[in-house]
């Protein structure tokens, strides 16, 4: 699976390219599908935002409203209840996977639980969007600052990546680079932080960022 990991999408022409460079094609002759789930997680998120996503509404503009040639939803706590026979046709079938915020724990307990997580070996031509959750998902650790599900036994996600993320440099008070630099000694790996203006493009293992904003490598 090849990854673009962002923190907020594909917010200008940089990001774009990447990921159209990802594709292989042109975005308006890739199928998309859009997966939800880690909004569910996150006590700020909530039917509105989730509909605001699968409308491809202004808000979600840099994610599923890139003009797709087709854009379906993945609803990973709905697939252990249809059987993978259904759903696997699906995930194959997509150029790439859409995969937005909310709560990290609560996603990767999801793609772990939906089995989808077993398939990434499968999909090596699959394009992994990732904004916020949706990129930290694949880190090794989000740090307690980020956890936001109470179900969540601790910090830890799918590791398939070897660094951590600290998302949405600037973009909110909190989130300044003296917190990311604080949040960075306690996840004791590899992190970045970044805004959003910034993505970290993942291919056979090798990162690389690419950015018209603000990043820092915290810790290599």
């Amino acid at each position: 699976m090849k990854l673009l990991l962002t923190s907020g999408g594909v917010t200008n022409p940089t990001i774009r390219a990447a990921l159209t460079d990802l594709l292989g094609k042109p975005i308006e002759e890739c199928n998309a599908l859009c997966v939800p789930t880690a909004q569910w997680g996150h006590p700020m998120c909530g039917p509105a935002s989730v509909r605001g996503l699968l409308a491809a509404e202004p808000s979600f503009r840099h994610l599923t409203g890139l003009g797709w040639a087709s854009l379906g939803a993945l609803e990973l706590t709905a697939l252990p209840s249809i059987g993978r026979e259904r759903w696997e046709p699906w995930v194959r079938a997509a150029d790439v996977l859409l995969v937005d915020g909310g709560d990290a724990t609560y996603l990767g307990h999801w793609l772990r639980e939906s089995g989808l997580a077993d398939l990434f070996p499968t999909l090596p031509d699959t394009v992994w969007v990732g904004v916020s959750a949706g990129s930290m998902v694949m880190t090794p650790r989000i740090g307690d600052l980020f956890v936001e599900w109470a179900g969540a036994p601790d910090d830890r996600t799918l590791g398939v990546v070897d660094f951590s993320i600290f998302p949405h440099l600037d973009a909110f008070p909190t989130n300044t680079l003296e917190a990311a630099e604080r949040w960075a000694a306690d996840i004791g790996g590899p992190a970045y932080a970044i805004d959003e203006q910034t993505a970290i493009r993942v291919v056979d293992g090798h990162a690389e960022v690419v950015s018209e904003g603000r990043w820092f490598q915290l810790r290599a």
